[in-house]
């Protein structure tokens, strides 16, 4: 079987370079960073299912079932109002602004000092944040296909982040923005032909599933549970649609690797359509996951196998690649490939962009267009070598799901984000130019403090349990920190 897979492999990795190649015509630095402006909505909003899902939806919240039962669904509803108000507020202001990077609001409203911050807690956020969605995918390969030809991991993972380097070289965003099209293509395939797959191999009503899952959570417990009504609990449904929110606002609205596909379309209307339609698609796409992470576990337990003491990360691909045949262990793996390369290759076209115009400024420069270049490509290469980095020390710590681990970051690099555009955008105080250096301060002080608020939370608070809502609680402190060292404008 890795033969087979490896031939399929080669053959995908031919179809991205030939998208690669025919949109990398004529392109210059504005392909690479805005796509000239000119990509159509409904590609990008296709194409952003892929980046929004990663390797980590396509495995963790399957995975997660068997714990947490459906209480993910509160998430997905807080995503749909996140999105309303990222398409209306955030979206509106970005175009007004024409800004390529979405931090350069943060320098013209707040200073040059929130400017850097913002720029770094992305930086941050996003490579931790996407590396990790990238290790999924390459620890899912090395187990199940190369241990088994003696290639270790580390050479896997160089391959992976070279390949991804090259199709994004040249155009950068005018490329990811098709091959996430492609890619997502992929990952809803392989979603719902592996759901199909499950259905035939248990060769049972619908109904007659849906009744067993009442015992096929971990204990014994329904995983069909979709309200918790336990406030002690981090997966209490108030917090989860909150959270969800708070989550997307911040992970979509105020990350530049989302919002750079939003800003590459030709109109504010046209990327408001975006946002709409990606939310609808989006929403079906998890309740199928969460479907699916439901029907693994009546297979496991119809078939015996011992989930109790397995990682969460590790119930899908185990089921996938022995139990149900090489079809269900092949479009496995090309949906976890999908989906981690979409994820990774915006990162890096995000990253690069970030650097460029954030910290190294080079629109405000005197540089000519073969230098601006040179300048991105050496960015570009940095930031893979940070990436790889990042997954071979990752690759030692692997023990909780994966999605848990990535929202528990957010919570604390997003919420300073979150504190600095809520001050922007919703008061009309300004920080004195000598009381600025404390907004990295803010920044770096606050998350540390609730770090420890969600550690001791349950000693302090009668057994609370903090969820999502730690990013709301991060960003609430930031934002009256900030308002503690303003004062009122004098315009």
């Amino acid at each position: 079987m890795a033969s087979f897979i490896l031939i399929f492999f080669a053959f995908y990795i031919v179809m991205l370079f030939v998208i690669a190649g025919l949109t990398s015509r004529k392109s210059d630095n504005q392909s690479y960073f805005t796509g000239n402006r000119k990509s159509p909505w409904f590609v990008v909003a296709y194409g952003m299912i892929g980046s929004s899902l990663s390797g980590v939806t396509f495995m963790s919240v399957p995975g997660d079932v068997y714990t947490t039962q459906f209480t993910y669904f509160g998430v997905v509803l807080g995503y749909i109002l996140g999105y309303i108000v990222i398409a209306k507020l955030l979206l509106p202001l970005y175009y007004r602004l024409q800004v390529t990077s979405i931090y350069e609001y943060l320098g013209m409203r707040v200073g040059k000092e929130a400017h850097a911050t913002g720029s770094l807690l992305f930086f941050i956020s996003r490579l931790f944040g996407s590396a990790l969605r990238m290790y999924l995918v390459i620890f899912v390969l090395q187990i199940f296909v190369f241990d088994g030809l003696g290639i270790p991991i580390w050479l896997t993972s160089i391959v992976m982040i070279a390949i991804i380097l090259f199709y994004t070289f040249r155009s950068g965003l005018r490329t990811v923005v098709w091959t996430d099209l492609l890619q997502t293509t992929f990952l809803i395939g392989a979603l719902v032909i592996t759901l199909i797959v499950i259905l035939r191999t248990m060769d049972s009503s619908f109904s007659q599933l849906w009744s067993e899952m009442a015992t096929a959570g971990k204990g014994g417990s329904d995983c069909r549970l979709i309200w918790n009504t336990d406030w002690h609990s981090n997966c209490y449904f108030l917090k989860q649609i909150i959270g969800g929110m708070f989550i997307t606002i911040a992970m979509t609205g105020l990350d530049q690797d989302m919002m750079q596909k939003n800003l590459s379309c030709k109109s504010l209307k046209d990327a408001q359509r975006n946002m709409f339609s990606f939310t609808g698609i989006l929403v079906v796409v998890n309740v199928l996951f969460l479907l699916l992470g439901g029907l693994l576990l009546v297979f496991a337990q119809r078939n015996g196998i011992d989930i109790a003491n397995m990682p969460t990360d590790r119930i899908y691909p185990e089921i996938a690649f022995r139990y149900i045949g090489k079809l269900g262990a092949i479009v496995f793996i090309f949906g976890l490939i999908s989906a981690g390369f979409s994820s990774a290759d915006g990162t890096f076209t995000a990253l690069t962009t970030s650097v460029c115009y954030d910290i190294l400024k080079i629109q405000n420069r005197q540089y000519s267009e073969e230098r601006q270049a040179r300048i991105r490509r050496m960015v570009h290469i940095v930031i893979a070598l940070l990436f790889l980095s990042v997954i071979i020390f990752v690759s030692s710590h692997h023990k909780d799901a994966l999605i848990r681990i990535i929202f528990k970051v957010a919570s604390y690099t997003y919420g300073p984000l979150l504190g600095l555009f809520i001050f922007g955008m919703f008061t009309q105080r300004e920080i004195p130019a000598g009381r600025r250096f404390m907004i990295p301060v803010i920044s770096l002080v606050i998350p540390a403090f609730c770090y420890v608020l969600a550690s001791y939370s349950q000693q302090w608070f009668n057994g609370f349990q903090f969820g999502y809502e730690l990013l709301i609680v991060n960003g609430l402190l930031v934002f009256l920190s900030l308002l503690a060292i303003s004062k009122k404008s004098d315009q």
